[in-house]
Order: C-alpha cells, then sequence, then structure tokens
C-alpha cells in the first residue's frame, strides 16, 4: 500500500490560509461558547443562591433552552458558512493536487468554486448529504473487519475488532469530500453524472483509499489519549482552585482541544483523503461493472444513477428536513 502522506502535507502546507481561516472562526467562536455558557451558569448560580434553591427547575429550564438556542445557531453557520468554506477548500486542495500550485487568493478562488459549480449552499447540501448516504451504505456492505481478516479471530481480540470497526464507520465521515473534490477536477456540465462517476472510482480504489484514512483514524484516538494523559498534571493544579474557577478553567481547555482538533487536524486528515483519491483515481476509469456492483451494495447509489442519466439540476434537489452532512460523527471533517 503506498501512502501519500509526504504529498498531502505539502497540498496541506499550502493550503493553511484556509486552515487558519476555519481554525479562527472556531477559537472565536468557541470564546463566545465559554463566555456564553458561563454568563448562563452565573446566572443559574446567582438566582438559586437568591431564591433558597426552590426554582431549580426554572433554572434548569432555562440553562438547557439557552444551550439548545447556542446549539441551533452554531448548527445554522455551520451548515451556511462553513460548509461553503469547508467546500471551498475541497476545491483548492483539488486544483493544488491536479495543477501542483495554489490559485492566487486561494479563499476567494475556492468560494467561487462553490457558488459556480454548485449555485447554492443547499444544492451543495443536498448532493454531500446523497454521497454520503451512499458512502455509508457501500462500506458497510464491503468494509466488515472481520471478514477482510483471512484468520480466525481469537476472542482477546474481538475488543479490538469493534473498535476497528468504529473507526471505519468514522473514517467513512471524510469520504464525501474527496467526492466533491473529484466533481470539482471533472467539472462534467452533469453535476450528477459527476457525483456517480466520483463514487464508481472510489469503488475501484476503496481498500487503498480507506486504509489510508483508517490509519489516520486510528492515530487520532492515539494522540487524543496522548492528549488526555498531558492533561493530568493540569488537573492536579485545577483540582486546588474553587469549584466555580475550576468549572469554567476545564471548560476553556476543552474548547482550546476541540478547537484544535477541528481547526488543525481534522483538515489535515481531510487533504490526506482527498489527495490519496485524487492520485489513486487517475489509473481508473468509471465503468459499468463497478457501477453495478455499488448499486447492489446501495439503494441510494441507484438515486444518484438516476438522477445523472435525467441531467438533473442539483439545485432542485432539497435536501429532507433534519438530515445534516455534519450529522456524522466526524462531520466535524471535516
Amino acid at each position: 500500500m503506498v501512502l501519500h502522506f509526504r504529498e498531502a502535507t505539502n497540498v496541506y502546507r499550502q493550503t493553511m490560509p484556509y486552515v487558519l481561516l476555519q481554525f479562527g472562526i472556531g477559537v472565536a467562536f468557541a470564546l463566545i461558547g465559554v463566555i456564553y455558557v458561563s454568563l448562563i451558569t452565573w446566572l443559574g448560580l446567582r438566582f438559586l443562591a437568591g431564591d433558597g434553591g426552590t426554582g431549580v427547575l426554572i433554572v434548569a429550564i432555562v440553562m438547557l433552552v439557552g444551550l439548545a438556542t447556542f446549539a441551533y445557531i452554531w448548527r445554522l453557520i455551520q451548515k451556511y458558512v462553513l460548509y461553503m468554506i469547508k467546500t471551498g477548500h475541497v476545491a483548492v486542495i483539488a486544483h493544488i493536487v491536479e495543477e501542483g500550485e495554489a490559485p492566487e487568493n486561494q479563499i476567494k478562488y475556492g468560494i467561487n468554486e462553490v457558488k459556480e459549480y454548485f449555485v447554492e449552499a443547499s444544492a451543495l447540501f443536498g448532493v454531500s448529504l446523497l454521497i454520503d448516504a451512499v458512502l455509508k451504505q457501500f462500506n458497510r456492505a464491503v468494509a466488515r473487519v472481520k471478514e477482510l481478516i483471512p484468520l480466525p479471530i481469537p476472542s482477546q481480540l474481538q475488543t479490538l475488532i469493534t473498535v476497528l470497526q468504529k473507526s471505519v464507520r468514522l473514517a467513512v465521515s471524510y469520504l464525501d469530500n474527496a467526492i466533491i473534490a473529484y466533481m470539482f477536477v471533472d467539472r462534467d456540465a452533469n453535476r450528477w453524472k459527476s457525483a456517480r462517476d466520483g463514487l464508481v472510482l472510489y469503488g475501484k480504489t476503496w481498500k487503498m483509499v480507506l486504509g489510508s484514512t483508517l490509519l489516520i483514524v486510528v492515530s487520532m484516538y492515539v494522540l487524543s489519549f496522548v492528549l488526555l494523559t498531558l492533561l493530568a498534571p493540569v488537573a492536579v493544579t485545577l483540582d486546588f482552585l474553587p469549584a466555580s474557577i475550576e468549572f469554567l478553567s476545564w471548560l476553556l481547555i476543552a474548547g482550546m482541544v476541540a478547537v484544535f482538533h477541528t481547526g488543525i487536524v481534522k483538515p489535515w486528515v481531510k487533504t490526506v483523503v482527498i489527495t490519496t483519491f485524487l492520485i489513486e483515481q487517475r489509473e481508473h476509469e468509471p465503468d459499468l461493472e463497478t457501477r453495478e456492483w455499488i448499486a447492489e451494495r446501495s439503494d441510494r447509489f441507484k438515486e444518484v444513477i438516476e438522477k445523472a442519466d435525467r441531467n438533473e439540476p442539483i439545485a432542485d434537489d432539497v435536501p429532507k428536513s433534519g438530515d445534516s452532512p455534519e450529522s456524522s460523527p466526524e462531520a466535524t471533517g471535516d
């Protein structure tokens, strides 16, 4: 298995303006979130202190409503602002992989590419949603860890196999970016045909692409464990602080770790996945046999085929209420 980490890391460095933009937005919103949650908590504690503890239910309801409101606003920002920015990053990654150099004013270039190719956020949202559904069905059918291991599995390793299977599901959440990247490279006027061909090419290269992604995801688990270990001395230090300050300190630390993971680590993982797929698919062509093989394993892929055959405009495709490409465990991918 030939890994493309070096090429992907080089691409990642070239897209640093996008990485820093996403990181900056994450930091700003994390700070707003910490302040918002802290304010709600402070008001709740103050109310309880002044009311003798009789308004616990009311305070709890107010805090839950406040948190739900914040989460809803964040979801809207993710769907209509950050998702466009993240996809602009995908367009720039695709350009660098294919052309060997970053476009001038890459942030403007990426956003313009998204608007030109997908017209509006709801169209991009719908395409990504369906691609994600196809990939999940396909990988559930073919990427079964137990079946990929030709030898009997000892009972002592069952837990490891379970972790690996969950890692596969997590890895799949990054793959829709690779198909979107292919659509930017393919530039077919029939957008759904481009998505169909991208999925067929993934079907021909899935072992390499998913294998690389799985390796990164497992490494992320290890990194998370290391970070938690490094936080142990911090926990000892914060234990001497007053309870309210300790809570806020841990909240701030958790926010910093989450922002680093989302703003720095996930864009690199996304870059590796896209770079690996775009390089690996060059040696293949979409074919009818692979298309039928995927269709047997994914009902949602048949929808893509039908849309491609009708040359259906993607702007007319509105996602179902409540669906979200960010609903997968990692969409955060990022």
